[in-house]
């Protein structure tokens, strides 16, 4: 599933328990632009460590919504969606690409995403950068 579908889901999801119109919310989610914010770190830990810390920061930032899933040798994919912009009430898809460096260090790519409504909230900025900080301790 794309981070767009989820986000659409997620808004739709909120709308339904707040006694609104869900499959309209869903329709408009889609329309709504995206502010998505990628950073990349450098893990000083081997591959393994660095997929298992990466699976617990996140684990602990959102939920799941994808298993931990591997695109290619060398690479793992984790997914959560996190609560961001006001109150945490606006869903964030965000997606670690984790690769293989050397013997001591990995890479990450952190991508974080989130539909913006009409006051600008920056969850994807922002929540990318509140993760990667956890991530680079």
């Amino acid at each position: 599933m794309d981070e767009d579908e989820i986000l659409s889901d997620e808004l739709a999801a909120l709308a339904a328990v707040a006694g609104g119109w869900g499959g309209l919310t869903r329709f408009v989610a889609k329309l709504m632009r995206k502010n998505v914010h990628e950073i990349d770190l450098v893990v000083a830990l081997p591959f393994d460590d660095t997929v298992e810390h990466v699976a617990h920061v996140l684990g602990r930032a959102g939920r799941r919504v994808d298993a931990v899933s591997e695109p290619g040798e060398g690479q793992r994919t984790i997914r959560v969606v996190a609560g961001g912009g006001f109150g945490g009430m606006n869903p964030v898809v965000v997606t670690a690409l984790v690769t293989k460096g050397g013997a001591s260090d990995s890479q990450v790519r952190l991508r974080a995403a989130a539909k913006e409504g009409l006051i600008r909230q920056r969850a994807g900025e922002r929540t990318a950068a509140r993760l990667a900080a956890l991530l680079d301790t």
